[in-house]
């Protein structure tokens, strides 16, 4: 006898199968809750399943945190709308822009990702999966892309290393974020939003636009 579908996916469901619905609710736990300390039976739990029925559709608990994240990701990156164009405005307000994006992105998504940083099953089965929506290699190498094509346009120097200055943005975007994954009750957590000092995005992209060197 197959499984008893759960009320949410006998009334309106729609062409949701069990599968994805049990993907679908690990995500929005893990948005609202964090990945720390999370249990199949808080997911069944909530799924309104009987426990041993995730193991009917995943080959283990940490598959399906794995596409939980992968979820996670999906919906945190499409919720940012589409990154700008080579061509489109100005250089410096597109990276203005993609800094913004960035770390909107990554307060949502590293605090998820330290509350695994343990469970190294997950984090496998996470990296042997498809890159979640469009931006395939992460915002370095979208941000990589970007100036390349600004390069091509003649909007970016020649001889700019378009891959040094995408590092050394996300690595600042990064530099934000990461240190309060080490505070107390900090991993999985979305309460506290990280503080953006007032000229950090300007002086980043002035930085990466004009450098450091002397005027001569």
């Amino acid at each position: 006898m197959s499984p008893r579908r759960p009320a949410v996916l006998r009334d309106g469901g729609g062409d949701q199968t069990l599968r994805d619905h049990l993907i679908a609710t690990a995500a929005r736990l893990i948005a609202e809750r964090g990945s720390a300390a999370l249990t199949v039976r808080d997911i069944a739990r909530e799924a309104e399943v009987a426990g041993g029925v995730l193991y009917n559709h995943f080959a283990d608990k940490e598959e399906l945190l794995a596409l939980a994240l992968r979820t996670h990701v999906h919906g945190v990156m499409s919720g940012m709308g589409e990154v700008p164009r080579a061509g489109d405005g100005t250089v410096e307000g597109n990276l203005r822009a993609y800094i913004t994006r960035g770390l909107n992105v990554l307060t949502q998504i590293l605090p998820v990702f330290a509350g695994v940083l343990t469970q190294h099953k997950v984090l496998t089965h996470f990296a042997s999966m498809p890159a979640p929506g469009t931006e395939e290699g992460g915002l370095r190498a979208v941000l990589t892309g970007y100036l390349r094509a600004e390069q091509q346009l003649g909007r970016v120097s020649p001889d700019a290393r378009v891959e040094a200055a995408a590092t050394m943005i996300m690595g600042g975007c990064h530099e934000l974020i990461l240190p309060r994954l080490f505070h107390p009750g900090a991993a999985g957590s979305q309460a506290d939003a990280p503080v953006i000092p007032p000229d950090f995005v300007d002086d980043l992209v002035s930085t990466v636009m004009h450098g450091i060197a002397p005027r001569t």
